[in-house]
């Protein structure tokens, strides 16, 4: 009997000790891990310590949410099984999915509908055993357009053409304001890949070709989406790591073969700018990068990122991508060694679905996967969950969103970007229009929500203001008409061409809107966008059968380009004498492009992207070696249709007094630079001021000219402005013959002006010391 008594008491003493032992446990009363006056690395070893394995994995779990599943069954009845971009699980129903967030086995959703459904899925996490509250992550790209009724910001390739980095802060920090308010915390932005092939699709959802622009860019988006982690932050992710923006093909997830030397210098910056910037996620690529799959990359997504960077956030797949690595890569025998590949790479969380957890727990208890991996994963997602103050708050207020959705200052704000981001590519004296009387408007782009571009849904028709729109309310003085051309640029229909060039002749002037369609709520005839790849960059369609035609019967005659991706149509450019590129530009494009077009707005926009002639061009950027060129083409110029940095104004800028530092020591912080500019014209207006530097002579070759500032001014008429520069000593540097990133001594051109265009550049030299 007292052996037994013994017995028990000695159960009871292990007992005691093994609570006592675990990290900031306190009685399963209250626990550490839901006080908020904790730190956060006590509330999460806590948390874990009182997890299994099987709740764990469940933290690194993704899904389509409920609604987007049930909405897309009934719209896809007879949907191919076999093709995985519309996010519906078979053998699963929405009870299945609920029980399944109740388990713990969930933890984290896309693709929800509103703040209605968010809500209804933290209540089903908050009667799971311990009450984890769930991250959900939306595609909030430029503004949180796939919820209805939000603000429907330009498209990131037209806020890169503001050069305007605080305007971009304002963007996403509103934008965060409006995820948060309706449920959401996370969104897969910014895009930071270097855009350098017009026929992906995904052309229009960069920042353009430059490593220095949109490194800066996008540590804007960052900045503004995450904030201090409050109420209204949201977390940014910085995707797709790395080199799909040159896919070698033109095509959406196609390889990339690439050096070591042009990864570090061409593709690595941004995503390393977004790291030293605090970014908390970050998507890896659907490519191959020189021959692994990105998901699969443990060099890329370990060695760099979490051991050379330092990067304390968390990976997230793309789409499917882990199972692409057995299925489309062919780069492991089965799914479950793809997910062995992809969590011992460093992968952090699976975009999306079934088949991830099982397998997974199942390799640990083997031994076949550190159990060490998961929990990396799992901490960095839980510290996520606590920094959001998801534990204390897991619910939105559904009538704050209400008021914060396409609120009047976000409305004003996505005007105002709308308005700097518009770009004059052409002027022959047409614009602005003063004094005509009568406008017709017309073209496949005209009257539509093509402006609002990819990763938008529909939205309320009051919300969005299409050119004809906005052209008929900024003219007032004239009679504005609208003739419908049809709007099909995959099955066009020749016989809707009649009626406006037939009757282009009796207007003062023509307003024809030409480009691309990337709604993908329009499907069909979606021919930009994700997955919407081209082998040509020219206006799909009958597009220049209409401009041909109604030029012949009036030479006033202004081209309007929304569009998401460059488009090279030399006809244009020769012949028509006013050339707006508007890009996509969200819900106020065509009040914008409007009083651009009357005058109202002095355009300030600038590329930030080379336009070629042609695909044949492809690839062409303004930063390219010197032998590029060497040998010219015989049939076509060896320089693009339009260049990187160029955008014309009503008013006229004048650049003088161009001061270089002349000498520099290795090892000094920054050189200085300044130019005065003046605006020599009649208009007041916005100039953006552009820096390039060129290595003379190097170890390794260099580009002909890199990007290395840039300051957007404001100068009324007749203004002068000096402009400074205080460049970092290390824009100078480049990785040598041994790979080592230096700045060697020599001589370095400084070229200050408007554009990237040679003639259009004052330079100067500096000449660095040893």
């Amino acid at each position: 009997m007292k052996l037994k008594y013994y017995n028990l008491l000695m159960i009871f003493v292990v007992a005691v000790m093994a609570g006592c032992s675990t990290p900031g446990n306190g009685d399963d009363k209250n626990p550490v891990y839901l006080d908020p006056g904790q730190p956060v690395e006590n509330r999460v070893e806590d948390l874990m310590s009182r997890m299994t394995l099987e709740e764990k994995i469940g933290q690194m779990c993704q899904y389509v949410a409920i609604k987007h599943i049930e909405k897309t069954k009934a719209m896809y009845k007879n949907l191919n099984k076999g093709n995985d971009q519309y996010g519906m699980y078979p053998g699963l129903s929405a009870d299945d999915l609920r029980e399944m967030v109740r388990k713990g086995e969930i933890g984290s959703f896309l693709h929800v509908k509103d703040v209605k459904e968010a809500n209804e899925l933290q209540k089903l996490a908050m009667e799971s055993r311990l009450k984890v509250p769930l991250i959900i992550g939306i595609d909030a790209i430029h503004g949180q357009a796939h919820i209805w009724g939000a603000t429907v910001y330009p498209t990131q390739l037209s806020l890169s053409s503001t050069w305007d980095d605080s305007l971009l802060y304002e963007v996403a920090k509103e934008t965060a304001k409006e995820v948060r308010a309706t449920g959401m915390h996370w969104t897969f932005s910014p895009n930071v890949e270097v855009a350098r092939d017009p026929r992906w699709g995904r052309t229009g959802e960069t920042f353009g070709e430059d490593p220095f622009l949109i490194s800066r860019m996008g540590v804007a988006f960052t900045k503004g989406y995450q904030g201090n982690f409050g109420p209204d932050n949201i977390l940014a992710c910085a995707k797709h790591f790395v080199g799909g923006g040159e896919p070698f093909n033109g095509t959406n997830a196609a390889p990339i073969d690439v050096s070591e030397r042009q990864l570090r210098e061409i593709w690595f910056p941004p995503y390393k700018a977004q790291i030293e910037a605090g970014v908390y996620t970050l998507m890896a690529s659907h490519n191959e990068v020189s021959g692994v799959p990105a998901h699969g990359n443990k060099w890329l997504l370990t060695n760099i990122l979490r051991d050379e960077w330092g990067f304390k956030g968390f990976v997230v797949s793309d789409w499917m991508d882990i199972e692409r690595i057995h299925t489309l890569h062919h780069a492991a025998e089965t799914p479950e060694e793809a997910i062995r590949i992809s969590v011992e790479a460093g992968m952090d969380m699976h975009m999306h679905g079934p088949g991830f957890l099982e397998p997974l727990a199942k390799m640990v208890k083997e031994g076949k996967v550190p159990e060490a991996d998961v929990d990396r994963a799992v901490s960095k997602i839980l510290k996520a969950k606590f920094m959001l103050g998801l534990f204390e708050k897991p619910y939105a207020d559904e009538n704050k969103a209400k008021k914060i959705l396409f609120s009047k200052e976000h409305q004003a704000t996505a005007l105002k970007a709308a308005r700097e981001a518009i770009i004059l590519l052409k002027n022959d004296g047409l614009l602005p229009l003063k004094g005509k009387k009568s406008i017709l408007v017309t073209g496949p782009n005209a009257n539509n929500d093509r402006i609002m571009g990819d990763w938008a849904l529909k939205q309320p028709e009051e919300n969005i203001t299409t050119v004809y729109e906005g052209i008929k309310q900024v003219f007032t003085d004239a009679k504005v008409d609208f003739i419908n051309s049809g709007e099909s640029l995959r099955n066009p229909d020749d016989s809707k061409l009649k009626e406006p060039i037939a009757k282009a002749g009796a207007y003062d002037a023509v307003v024809v809107v030409v480009g691309s369609n990337s709604l993908r709520f329009d499907s069909k005839e979606k021919n930009c966008g994700e997955n919407i790849d081209r082998a040509n960059i020219t206006l799909q369609g009958n597009q220049m059968k209409l401009l041909k035609g109604i030029y012949e019967k009036n030479k006033n005659v202004v081209v309007v380009l929304v569009n998401g991706r460059p488009l090279g149509e030399k006809w244009i450019k020769e012949n028509i004498p006013a050339v707006i590129e508007a890009w996509e530009p969200g819900a106020f494009g065509g009040q914008a492009i409007a009083e651009v077009i009357k005058g109202d707005v002095n355009p300030s926009g600038k590329l930030t992207i080379s336009i070629p002639y042609s695909s044949a061009q492809i690839n062409y950027f303004y930063n390219h070696k010197p032998s590029s060129f060497f040998h010219p083409y015989i049939d076509m110029p060896s320089k693009p249709l339009w260049y990187f940095g160029y955008g014309m104004s009503y008013t006229t800028y004048e650049y003088s007094n161009l001061k270089v530092q002349e000498k520099a020591n290795i090892g000094d912080k920054s050189f200085k630079v300044s130019v005065d500019v003046t605006n020599s014209g009649d208009m007041d207006g916005d100039e953006i001021v552009q820096l390039y530097i060129r290595d003379d002579y190097s170890s390794v070759t260099r580009p002909v000219k890199e990007l290395k500032d840039y300051k957007r001014i404001h100068l009324k008429k007749g203004e002068t402005k000096t402009v400074e520069f205080n460049v970092p000593f290390d824009a100078l540097a480049f990785y040598n013959l041994d790979m080592k990133y230096v700045v060697e001594p020599g001589t370095f051109t400084v070229m200050v002006g408007p554009s990237s265009i040679d003639d259009d550049l004052l330079k100067g030299k500096l000449t660095v010391n040893k």
